[in-house]
Formats: structure tokens, sequence, C-alpha cells
């Protein structure tokens, strides 16, 4: 089946308005993306938590899907009209075949190799190198896949750090990968914590298919209690919220690591720690440190 994929250029009042008015009336899907995406002129439009943007982009590309008899000129002139709109967008299509999405997606995740011991393997590829520690991982919604800088930096750290039966808390865990790797790696007792329920829910799962035992809750008093590790691989802002209470699951000679972190923000960020832990760049892998201490 061919579906037909629409595109036409909006301003940022407009392109909300008009989206949901295109799924009132039958479109199959609608998104609103930066038009100047790619160019000098591109807006980022989600900070990190605690920053403010303006939502929505002056120069806004809506995106369409109908179905392949649908009357697209028809549907669009109709969305306007219901919106207050004058005129309709100028707009193109394209046609778009019928393809396996599930299959199209997981072709872009392959198995990534951290180290000489260490392989992350997406759960629907076999291991390249059965030796080695195989870290199973279906991301669902969550973040971490492995792939971004961070996660490997905190990957690296955990591989220098974790000792026989030392407990850990992966705070900010996602995908739960960071928590799991220190239990492949001989931690004793880990657990996670995620302000988001889809990502304890991917950690739960992916803990269940690295038959690791761990711990994931959606909030930190499920998890009270001091750690022999701490590693927190979040953002910027919420490493500088959040310094009592990650310090706080640390105990006193534990260790801990943060990243997230761009290089111009590292000294900030080991001024906020000073009063718990003395932070020092522990890795940097393009623009972005790892920082560890140990808790006085």
């Amino acid at each position: 089946m061919t579906w037909q994929n629409v595109s036409f250029l909006t301003d940022a009042a407009s392109a909300e308005p008009l989206c949901d008015a295109l799924m009132e009336i039958g479109a199959l899907s609608a998104s609103i993306e930066d038009a100047d995406a790619g160019t000098p002129d591109e807006k980022p439009q989600f900070g990190e938590p605690g920053s403010v943007n303006t939502p929505g982009w002056a120069h806004s590309r809506v995106l369409a899907l109908f179905e392949p008899d649908a009357d697209v000129a028809a549907m669009l002139a109709e969305a306007a009209s219901s919106i207050g709109l004058a005129t309709v967008p100028d707009f193109a299509v394209e046609a778009l075949e019928e393809q396996n999405w599930v299959q199209l997606t997981q072709s872009q995740f392959d198995p990534i190799r951290v180290s000489e011991r260490l392989w992350i393997v997406p759960s629907w590829h076999e291991s390249p190198d059965p030796s080695a520690i195989n870290l199973v991982l279906d991301p669902g919604m969550a973040f971490g896949t492995g792939s971004h800088p961070t996660t490997r930096l905190c990957l690296e750290w955990l591989e220098r750090h974790v000792t026989p039966g030392a407990t850990l808390l992966d705070y900010g865990c996602g995908s739960g990968i960071l928590a799991i790797a220190a239990a492949r790696l001989g931690a004793g007792a880990v657990s996670g914590v995620d302000i988001d329920p889809l990502a304890v829910e991917a950690a739960r799962a992916n803990a269940e298919s690295n038959a690791v035992s761990a711990r994931f809750a959606d909030s930190a008093e499920a998890l009270a209690g001091e750690y022999d590790l701490v590693v927190a691989n979040i953002l910027s802002n919420p490493l500088r919220v959040l310094a009592p209470a990650i310090c706080a699951h640390v105990r006193r000679g534990g260790q801990l690591a943060l990243s997230g972190i761009l290089r111009e923000q590292a000294d900030e960020i080991m001024a906020i720690y000073a009063p718990w832990v003395a932070l020092q760049v522990a890795d940097v892998r393009e623009d972005w440190v790892c920082l560890s201490g140990t808790r006085y």
C-alpha cells in the first residue's frame, strides 16, 4: 500500500492547531518540526530541565500522513478554515510505500563494543563475541542505548570501579543499562531510579533479559539508603538541583560519578558538589566529561 506523505510550511501559532484539525478530519498522523533544522537558524525546542524556551518554531514544517485515496487538498482546506486561516498553505505530496517499520527501526541499532570485555547487544541481534560480557538491551521508549558518549563514559568508569559485591545506585536510570552493567561486572545489590515510569518499566524488562536481579523505582524514597557507588548520567541542570539528594545516597568513602556534562560546565558542577565530594575529570569523550570522586 502507498500512503500520502504531505508537508507544508506554516508559523508557530498555526502549526499545532493545524495538526489537531487534520487529525480530527482523518489524517493518520501529524507532526511538527523546525523548518530551519540543520541550518544556522535552527532553534532548540527542548532545553535542559529548568531552562525556558519559547514553544514552537517561527518557521514550522508540518508533516501529515493520509490514506492513499484521501482528498488532501480538500482536507487541508477544511482544516485551515476550521482554525480561521484565510488561505490554505502550499503543500507537497510524496508517496510513502508500506514498510516493515519495526524491522527498519531495529536496523538502526547494531551491537556496540564498549571495551575488550564489554558489549551492548540489541535484543534482536546475535552477540559478535559470545565470550564477552554482553548487555542485552531493548531500550523501548527509555533513553540509554549505549551509543551516546556520556553512556560510554559511565560504562568505562564502571569497568574501572566496580568491585565484587559493591552496592550501586543508578540515579536517572533510563533503560537501566548502567545498573545492569554494574551487576554483570560483579556488583552486589544494584538499584536504579527514574522519574519516568516508562523508563522504570524498560529497565525492569532489560534486567530480566540479562538475568540480573535489580531494583528499579520512580521515586528515590523507594530506594533510600547509602551505596558504595552512585552514578548519575543525566543533564547539568538536574545535577545542579539534585546535588544534595544524589550525594546523600553515597556512603562516606564511596564513589560518585556524574556525566551528561559538557566541558564548559565541569568547573561549575565540581564547585556545587564540593561540600560532599572533591570531583575531578575522570574522562572526556568528544565534548562530554565524566566527573568522579570520593565522598568525604
